[in-house]
């Protein structure tokens, strides 16, 4: 899971020259008592129209991409009570996050 996303935000980087190139992964327990972590980048963003199909199945923006990472990641994140989502850094980079419950159970 971290890896795709952490091989995502390294390849949306890839073509910045102009600006250094920055992948910061966080963690941290949230206010509602679940494990939230955090991928950021500074590459090239989401645009608005890609923004609502990033986690369709097939969907992709790579010329060699199968589209099946991130529907894959959140089917994934889901199935063991948490949550993935993504949001776009103004003015370059985008921020792929997921949740999931401190306590085994609750899932």
């Amino acid at each position: 899971m971290i890896i795709n996303l952490v091989m995502n935000g390294i390849e949306a980087m890839q073509v910045v020259t102009n600006r250094p190139r920055e992948l910061v992964i966080r963690s941290r327990r949230d206010a509602s008592q679940e494990v939230l972590v955090s991928v950021t980048d500074c590459g090239v963003g989401i645009s608005a129209e890609n923004a609502d199909r990033l986690f369709n199945a097939f969907f992709t923006t790579k010329s060699n991409g199968m589209g099946m990472g991130l529907s894959i990641c959140r089917s994934v994140m889901e199935s063991h009570g948490g949550r993935l989502w993504a949001t776009a850094i103004v003015p370059h980079g985008a921020a792929f996050e997921f949740t999931l419950p401190v306590n085994a159970d609750a899932a």
